[in-house]
């Protein structure tokens, strides 16, 4: 067994590795670029090398320069993590020429499945069900179109190395496939130096489902059941879980036999994952084999038991697989919601910056540890305080959950979201909440297109509709009448002017562009109990005990017998009295004060935001690659206007309006802060 191994890797996935490897007594060895040195990988390692500026391709892309840091602090093993080299044929190759092992597959594998045209032939040749497509490289956007009209629409335009949504596109006539074309070859080329592009016809209403397989360098191979990752946004998965709500148990054995029997066409050493569509009558096909671990492993490590880091390692190290495929077992139901730096309410635009505030909820598994079970796992690269770089992708954790079944999971999954602190920087919690208490999630009905569908429109404040509003306004109440129990009981007051508690309250809902809602509210304190009222709003009562202090962030405890996890902020930039009350991803932002003041608030004029429809700004932080219009041109609504980089991605910025150009007050090659003006109009 290895006594040191390095991991070229960063975030979440370099914590995760180390955390097995340490259970397995083998020390680990660091990489960070100048974005990351004081990033969680880089402390929780024994040892830590610097490779290179913040840009992945002056740093984690760089092979030489990590073999060099092997050979510099004896790392007798590379383990890749997701992305970057992970399924770099070249970069395993040389590792393995400089006497290193590669805690993967073997480099010829990764050829063969790393090439999606290459391995569909591989798969159509093992057996494999594939879907029908141009399987060959396509040299231009006018082949990609005459390509496109002879499967026939809707298609699928892909990338040959790509991977995590980078180099896709689905096209429903030749105007989308030609710009499509042009898209996808230009992000493949960014992100993985592999402009190659293919067609195939995209299923209508598909599921997507992957099985887990493991081989070892004796031969055997063996599939981990499968995970269903179906609720996807722009082909990125949101939330997966296994097993999958959907398939049979006679599709899961087929689909599995299909999985092991591509893996011994290649000879397969490692942990992988080979995906499939899956149409609604259960007809399957492959997709693609992704020869590395997944984002989402820890889904099959819930409901197997096992710790796949810990059999890559193994496996890496010439052992063979310590089961068979009789002995893998299904227990419970598990799901993971990636949590993202995203502003949901803003088209999901990436958000960086500093963690103010980082919180997770509390922990009861951990990774690489398969003893605990049937609770919640938070997989993370950040901690409080620290950065969220715009150099890399928007991840900033893995909330895990396993329970019982199904709907044990989904009530997991929600009470840990709910416990969820993040501040400095926006993240998609809201719309992973809106998500699972939509009912087609609920009852296992969706398919790939599930968000486009039912968000077609994007994602607002009203998608995420609370149970009981009034929930919310009751526990604002029941803090502000709280804290101004304390301020009553503070010393030094001049008699006459103490704090008059009260029981009758206002409760001004506030509405950004001035239409506010005003709730009567009536509290009473129960005699001899801290930390209990109950607060009455039109008529119903809301018996509400808490532990937590007032000043905290996260608010616990039962109302109505029933219990609730939120967060409660003091103060906004707007207004300095008001809390901000978050519950099952709904957010509101109340006054509660007393009737009289309320009175007086409803004379204050509103002040309306000021008009910024003749500009152009900077959606989010990032690199300003491109500017589309100049000075005097004429611009039509829905035409380009800038291309911004941002975690790795291309957003590309339309007029809104028809215009003319009057200034263009930023430069390519620019970093861009959030609402910086690049274009303005006359």
């Amino acid at each position: 067994m290895f006594t040191k191994i390095l991991i070229a890797n960063r975030g979440e996935i370099a914590c995760r590795v180390i955390a097995s490897a340490k259970k397995m007594g083998i020390a680990t060895v660091a990489v960070y670029s100048d974005a990351d040195k004081d990033a969680r990988h880089v402390r929780m390692a024994d040892e830590a090398v610097r490779i290179g500026a913040a840009p992945s391709r002056e740093s984690y892309l760089l092979g030489d320069v990590i073999i060099q840091a092997c050979k510099d602090t004896g790392a007798q093993a590379v383990h890749p993590g997701y992305g970057f080299l992970s399924e770099n044929e070249a970069f395993s190759k040389a590792v393995e020429a400089n006497g290193i092992a590669f805690i993967g597959p073997k480099y010829q594998a990764i050829a063969a499945m790393g090439d999606k045209i290459a391995s569909k032939k591989l798969a159509l040749a093992a057996g494999v069900n594939t879907i029908p497509g141009w399987n060959d490289a396509i040299e231009s956007p006018e082949k990609a179109v005459q390509i496109a009209k002879d499967i026939g629409y809707p298609v699928m335009i892909k990338a040959s190395a790509g991977g995590g949504g980078k180099g896709l596109r689905v096209a429903n006539n030749d105007q989308e496939a030609l710009e499509g074309f042009a898209s996808c070859r230009n992000e493949a080329l960014n992100s993985f130096g592999d402009d190659r592009i293919f067609i195939e016809k995209f299923v209508q209403e598909p599921r997507h489902i992957e099985i887990q397989i493991v081989g070892d360098s004796q031969g055997n191979v063996i599939y981990l059941n499968e995970r269903e990752c179906s609720i996807q946004r722009r082909h990125q998965k949101v939330i997966e879980e296994a097993p999958s709500p959907f398939i049979t148990e006679a599709t899961r054995k087929a689909m599995g036999e299909q999985a092991v029997a591509l893996a011994k066409a290649v000879n397969y050493q490692s942990a992988g994952t080979v995906e499939f569509v899956v149409g609604k009558d259960q007809d399957f096909y492959f997709l693609e084999m992704n020869t590395r671990l997944q984002v989402e492993h820890p889904v099959t490590e819930c409901i197997t038991g096992l710790d796949l880091v810990e059999l890559m390692i193994r496996v890496a190290a010439g052992e063979p697989l310590p089961l068979q495929q009789a002995d893998v077992k299904r227990e419970g139901w598990a799901m993971e919601c990636r949590i993202n730096a995203e502003d949901p309410f803003r088209n999901f635009l990436p958000s960086t910056g500093r963690l103010v505030r980082f919180a997770p909820p509390t922990q009861t598994m951990w990774q690489g540890d398969t003893s605990a079970n049937f609770g919640v796992r938070v997989d993370t690269g950040v901690y409080d305080g620290g950065e969220i770089p715009m150099y890399y992708d928007s991840m900033i954790a893995k909330l895990i959950v396993h329970g019982t079944d199904r709907a044990d999971a989904i009530d997991k999954m929600r009470d840990a979201l709910n416990g969820f602190v993040i501040r400095g920087i926006s993240s998609n919690i809201p719309f992973q909440s809106a998500l699972l208490a939509h009912d087609k999630f609920k009852s296992g009905d969706f398919n790939t297109g599930f968000i486009a569908e039912h968000y077609a429109q994007g994602f607002k404040a009203e998608d995420v509709p609370h149970d009981d509003p009034n929930f919310l306004v009751a526990l604002a109440a029941f803090v502000r009448r709280k804290s101004r129990e304390r301020t009553a009981q503070l010393t030094g007051q001049l008699p006459g002017y103490g704090v008059d508690v009260g029981c009758d309250y206002a409760a001004i809902v506030l509405d950004s562009a001035g239409k506010h809602r005003t709730v009567e509210v009536h509290i009473d304190e129960v005699t001899g109990q801290i930390g209990v009222a109950q607060v009455t709003i039109d008529a119903k009562c809301y018996a509400i005990s808490s532990d937590s202090r007032i000043s905290d962030t996260l608010i616990t405890g039962f109302c109505n017998e029933q219990s609730f996890t939120a967060q409660v902020d003091r103060g906004t930039k707007r207004n300095a009295l008001a809390l901000v009350v978050q519950h099952n991803g709904c957010k509101i932002e109340v006054m509660v004060v007393s009737p009289r003041m309320a009175q007086l608030h409803a004379m204050m004029p509103f002040k309306a935001p000021p008009d910024l429809s003749k500009y152009v700004l900077s959606p989010m932080p990032g690199l300003l690659v491109d500017v589309a219009v100049k000075v005097g041109q004429k611009v039509q609504a829905g035409e380009r206007v800038a291309v911004i980089e941002a975690m790795k991605m291309e957003n590309v910025l339309f007029a809104v309006a028809d215009g003319v150009v009057s200034k263009v007050l930023a430069s390519v090659g620019e970093s861009l802060v959030v609402d910086q003006s690049i274009v303005e109009f006359e």
